[in-house]
């Protein structure tokens, strides 16, 4: 019997830390409308903003991930030194 490739656990992610930040900012700006929307009940409130400040943190975390290997590839023997790009200023 042969064995096949190992397959992730079920619930693994498999997807791209893009594609998660993109997935979480998306459910924070639902999040954001229903409690806007004022219909929710205090205890759905509360939950829903607890899910909003952790999405908050990931989304916050993946940020930061982000400009730390744009720093790393702007100048990868420095990467701390590395500048912000510069805003194009109209002429």
């Amino acid at each position: 019997m042969s064995k096949s490739p190992a397959k992730p656990a079920a619930g693994a992610s498999d997807t791209s830390p893009v594609a998660q930040f993109e997935q979480s900012l998306s459910e924070l700006e639902a999040l954001v409308a229903r409690m806007e929307g004022g219909e929710l009940s205090l205890d759905e409130s509360l939950r829903s903003f607890e899910r909003g400040i952790a999405l908050f943190r990931g989304c916050q975390t993946a940020l930061e991930q982000a400009e730390a290997r744009v720093k790393l590839l702007l100048d990868p023997e420095h990467p701390e030194s590395a500048k912000p790009f510069a805003q194009d200023e109209e002429p």
